[in-house]
């Protein structure tokens, strides 16, 4: 049996990317999804964050005429409040593999810290 494949531009559209976003005692780690790109615009503006980017459709199809594609020009955008205790200046981001890491710090003075009891 032969399909049929019809032929379609592919259409800007706008993807909610997953984020995971883990506690631990040095601070907030923020994990999301961005698969086709491995740039991202990360900015911090009074004390919300944004992520942003642009993906665009893959390089080196010139000469093929398509057939069929899902693949399409996408945004990605995310905004967090952040908590009062995560130190701005410190946050830190990397991407690998398709996933967006945030390290995003705790305060010094936020930080737990253990107090010894000494006994007279």
């Amino acid at each position: 049996m032969t399909q049929t494949i019809k032929r379609h531009a592919p259409e800007a559209s706008t993807y909610t990317p997953n984020v995971d976003i883990l506690e631990h005692d040095a601070g907030l780690t923020l994990l999301m999804d961005v698969p086709g790109t491995d740039s991202v615009d990360v900015e911090v503006q009074k004390g919300v964050l944004h992520l942003n980017a642009q993906v665009e459709v893959a390089e080196g199809r010139e000469g093929f005429e398509p057939l069929f594609t899902e693949y399409s020009p996408k945004s990605y955008s995310r905004s967090f409040t952040l908590p009062e205790d995560v130190d701005e200046e410190k946050i830190a981001a990397t991407i690998k593999e398709g996933v967006l890491r945030l390290e995003l710090p705790k305060a010094e003075e936020a930080k737990p810290r253990r107090i010894e009891v000494k006994s007279d």
